[in-house]
């Protein structure tokens, strides 16, 4: 059980998005809300978060697409705690699932989350390469950014699995990492749109927003970036509207 001081209570989508989540450790940021918005969902849509911490990007997904059907997956229970609080408190219906996102087809049919059953999955998995990466001496902040060397390759798996045909699913990845996406996705999706994201104007990018489809077979399409902070190192009319709920961020396959 997590302590009440242990716990903040933060803002995303402008204020209308309000989320506890825990002082130390993994804190909710601009990853999972682009993310979010990166995800093209209708309202009755089967939509799974896997890593989906205190709920970030599937709340905030729910938040702008009314009506669709929510799974929060998360290995952490005392996140998942966190996320079923959060839920209820922004009034959005969700479930929250303490599940290991590598887990067999066994413990997710188990969960509800039978093959071929979902219409979208979005995800954030943990992208940091161990070997240039220092681990935090914090475990769950650890386990949230680290990857191992399977992680990715896991996680479409088991996105796949469940993927009805023609489903989407979404990522965000490290821009450095990109082949390793691209990998991970040549068994099973195409229709691949890639969304380059720069921190600043001019620099490198320093995250990818990946759009797949199972099954597709559109040849995949690199966007033009996405830069978060202009040249006066703010964030412009475009990426305030996505971060305050205002606007989405369509990546058509």
């Amino acid at each position: 059980m997590t302590e009440a001081a242990d716990i903040t209570e933060d803002g995303f989508l402008g204020g209308q998005l309000r989320l506890m989540q825990k002082r130390s450790g993994h804190r909710a940021g601009h990853d999972a809300i682009l993310l979010a918005a990166a995800t093209d969902v209708r309202a009755g849509d089967r939509v799974v978060d896997f890593g989906a911490g205190v709920g970030t990007a599937g709340l905030a997904l729910a938040r702008r697409i009314e009506g669709i059907r929510l799974s929060l997956v998360e290995i952490d229970p005392e996140l998942v705690e966190l996320a079923r609080a959060n839920a209820a408190a922004n009034v959005i219906t969700a479930e929250a699932i303490v599940l290991d996102v590598a887990a067999d087809a066994q413990a997710f049919a188990a969960n509800g989350l039978l093959p071929d059953s979902v219409d979208a999955v979005l995800m954030n998995p943990p992208f940091n390469d161990p070997a240039r990466h220092r681990g935090s001496p914090d475990q769950a902040r650890h386990t949230a950014h680290v990857a191992r060397e399977e992680t990715l390759h896991a996680w479409v798996h088991a996105a796949r699995r469940i993927l009805r045909s023609n489903g989407m699913m979404t990522l965000v990845w490290r821009a450095d990492g990109i082949a390793d996406v691209l990998a991970a996705l040549s068994r099973g999706f195409g229709s691949i749109a890639i969304l380059p994201v720069h921190g600043e104007a001019g620099k490198p990018a320093i995250r990818v927003l990946v759009r797949a489809v199972k099954g597709g077979r559109a040849p995949t399409r690199l966007l033009p970036g996405l830069v978060l902070n202009d040249e006066s190192k703010v964030p412009g009319k475009e990426v305030r509207a996505i971060l305050e709920g205002r606007a989405a961020l369509p990546l058509e396959p």
